[in-house]
């Protein structure tokens, strides 16, 4: 009897219920690894079966893999540090109170409502999102996830590396960990799809992402597609080497602890969500919108990757939502088992 039965089941599940198309998925514990690629790519307009190979729009994956990394980059590198403000960066912003650690620990505060956003050009989402947001009082006392944060580090890069984020990640990142088939700009035939649109169609091989397909290249939160294969490579390259060697141990750590200086049961490191083991430890998870989902363990070397196209043909899909934490409860209990 395997030990992920449970788990492995549960995802069988969701696909023969069509709770999703398809998945691919990854289960790695030491040397030990199980990876499967079931179902289907797409089912409308018509079917097509889902190859192993294909890409997936990751969706908010994009921060924890790309956006992260590069700003790990920046503090290591005395370039920018945790603390200071977004204003020093971003004039441009009305308020001098939160911070760099705010933005990536969702703890900045920033909200507001912007009318028409996804009617507007790329320049004039980028002006309303720095000049018609507002602080609430939630700024350093709860975590509120939300795009914007990873928008505005997103800009941060852009203005000390005076090019596109997507471009920096690219150069930066992709390359250097030697991912294969990662990148910004696919070719639509290699994509899994997502959803059909009134407007847009059939979405494929561009980003899912309203605010991230007008920004296009000036998008931080999102946009990124990549294969099974290449996010089994991110995570044994975090794991195992400090993204091989592009961050030092120290700023490594800062992945895997609390940053958000916030009590309660609750909590991020840079980027990532925080999760206690049984014996305390913590392990790192993020989730994409699209369907997509990771979750890491640097103590035990363990690690569940799992890449869906849940908004393919419809987006109105919380049965999936459901089915994820349930999954989630159930790879953690198997995980555990011989540790």
């Amino acid at each position: 009897m395997n030990k992920y039965d449970l788990t492995i089941t549960k995802l069988h599940q969701i696909v023969k219920e069509g709770v999703v198309p398809g998945v691919s998925y990854l289960i790695f514990d030491h040397q030990h690894t199980i990876r499967e690629v079931t179902g289907m790519a797409q089912v409308y307009p018509e079917t097509e079966i889902l190859k192993p190979s294909m890409l997936y729009d990751v969706a908010s994956l994009t921060k924890v893999v790309g956006t992260v990394p590069i700003i790990a980059q920046l503090i290591q590198k005395g370039t920018l540090s945790l603390d200071d403000p977004i204003k020093q960066y971003l004039p441009e912003f009305n308020d001098d109170r939160p911070t760099i650690r705010n933005l990536l620990t969702h703890t900045s505060g920033i909200a507001g409502y912007i009318p028409h956003r996804n009617e507007l050009t790329a320049s004039e989402l980028k002006n309303a999102f720095l000049t018609k947001m507002h602080v609430e009082d939630s700024l350093n006392r709860q975590i509120k996830y939300a795009d914007v944060n990873y928008l505005y580090l997103g800009w941060i890069i852009e203005r000390i590396y005076d090019q596109p984020v997507q471009n920096v990640i690219t150069e930066q990142v992709l390359k250097p960990l030697n991912l294969p088939t990662a990148t910004f700009r696919p070719q639509p035939a290699n994509c899994v799809p997502t959803e059909v649109q009134e407007k847009r169609g059939l979405i494929r091989g561009e980003t899912h992402d309203p605010k991230g397909y007008i920004l296009g290249e000036s998008c931080g939160c999102a946009g990124l597609f990549a294969s099974l294969k290449d996010l089994e490579i991110f995570s044994h390259a975090l794991l195992e080497n400090n993204l091989k060697g592009l961050l030092t141990s120290e700023t490594t750590d800062l992945l895997f602890t609390d940053q958000t200086r916030i009590p309660g049961p609750h909590s991020r490191s840079l980027g990532w969500k925080l999760f206690h083991a049984k014996d305390r430890h913590l392990l790192i998870s993020h989730t994409g919108f699209t369907g997509t989902w990771m979750v890491l363990d640097r103590q035990t070397d363990q690690g569940f990757i799992v890449l869906t196209n849940r908004v393919h043909p419809s987006a109105k899909n919380q049965e999936y939502l459901d089915a994820r934490d349930q999954l989630f409860a159930i790879y953690l209990k198997e995980k555990e088992k011989t540790l």
